[in-house]
């Protein structure tokens, strides 16, 4: 169940500015006077989907050898995360590495090869969270020895961040109406709104949750998604 909260906040110094145009302009903007601001607005939003990065790491006397012990160990891996539900389409190599192994060499003598080492690694994407701590497990009774990280996302991000624009705008406008009634003025029409690099899921702990309690205990936490925007008006 995914939940989110809106409110806008003053992260982003406002950036309040108010005084003519250029000179270069037309005679009829000589005397316009402006006021722009840059505001922001988040939204805290439970992430609904994971990626996982889990894989083997394997070692023969020949590279051959190594490959073979890997390749037989990374199919249980495979075939353990589809048993979970995984679809093949969210399974995706993401590292297959083959490397000599070298002995320590003694004083003045060149190091020696005396083995390899093999490393396959999958990057998974999780659409159901209430079953990644069941995941760890099978990946860790399959074999998996080597594990990247774990990433949880926010599925509809953009549309999420909507809410966070729409704050930002009204907070840019409430500060923009003050300065402008300080100034002895009122807000007239937009000139010119940009927007800034809205930023993508920010981890928040407070609100954590675990995934299942008869598993690997997986905390999903909550994520704050941020946008800015900064708008001109001319004043009146």
């Amino acid at each position: 169940m995914r939940f989110f909260t809106a409110h806008f906040r003053p992260a982003m110094a406002g950036l309040a500015l108010l005084g003519f145009a250029s000179g270069a302009q037309a005679d009829d903007d000589k005397s316009r006077r402006t006021v722009t601001v840059t505001a922001s607005g988040s939204v805290t939003v439970e992430p609904d989907r994971a990626r996982i990065s889990s894989g083997v790491t394997a070692e023969g006397k020949t590279a051959r050898e190594a490959l073979t012990v890997n390749s037989a160990a990374m199919r249980k891996v495979i075939d353990e995360l589809k048993g979970a539900g995984i679809d093949a389409k969210d399974i995706q190599t993401s590292q297959f590495r083959v490397e000599p192994r070298y002995t320590r060499p003694m004083e003045g003598q060149a190091p020696a090869i005396d083995g390899y080492s093999v490393s396959n690694e999958v990057q998974v994407l999780v659409r159901d969270l209430d079953k990644l701590g069941d995941i760890f497990d099978r990946l860790v009774t399959a074999g998996a020895n080597r594990s990247a990280g774990l990433n949880f996302e926010v599925s509809k991000a953009e549309t999420l961040l909507d809410d966070a624009r729409k704050e930002a705008v009204a907070n840019a406008r409430r500060r923009a109406e003050l300065f402008a009634a300080a100034a002895g003025a009122s807000v007239g029409e937009v000139l010119t709104i940009t927007e800034g690099g809205g930023e993508g899921p920010r981890p928040m702990f407070m609100s954590a949750r675990a995934m299942k309690a008869d598993a690997a205990p997986i905390e999903r936490g909550t994520e704050t998604l941020e946008a800015s925007v900064t708008i001109t008006w001319a004043l009146k």
